[in-house]
């Protein structure tokens, strides 16, 4: 298993690391498999989304913002109810085929990590697994 260290800078953030699991699956030298990929955070999650026009990741995160605002007087009283309602949301698994040893994605898609109460120190799990 490989691990991706993160730093969030925000309360709520979407950060792109296609590239880092690119570089597992890469460093790995499977050809065809999968690439499982999980967030061990109950305040954060994984997504895939379009990775082309940051405007997306703007609407992503103004849209959750007004869907589960911040204080809306929630029982779990530690201030952070609803980075855990969002991150259940997102889930905290993808699962992605490796094809031809890169991860088989359309064309605009990318990984994102998705912070729901930082800023923190995050980590990414990373397994691959090949093909039998």
């Amino acid at each position: 298993m490989e691990k991706i260290s993160l730093k969030t800078g925000k309360r709520i953030e979407l950060i792109d690391i296609t590239d880092a699991i690119a570089k597992i699956v890469l460093k790995s030298g499977v050809d065809g498999g999968i690439c499982f990929i999980f967030s061990p955070h109950t305040t954060a999650g994984l997504t895939i989304n379009e990775n082309a026009d940051p405007s997306v990741r703007r609407d992503i995160i103004n849209s959750l913002k007004n869907l589960v605002p911040e204080n809306a007087g929630y029982a779990h009283t530690e201030g952070n109810a609803d980075s855990h309602i969002k991150s259940s949301m997102f889930g905290s698994s993808l699962t992605i085929f490796i094809e031809g040893g890169q991860l088989a994605f359309g064309t605009w898609q990318g990984i994102y990590f998705c912070e729901g109460d930082g800023p923190r120190s995050r980590e990414v799990w990373v397994k691959i697994i090949k093909n039998a």
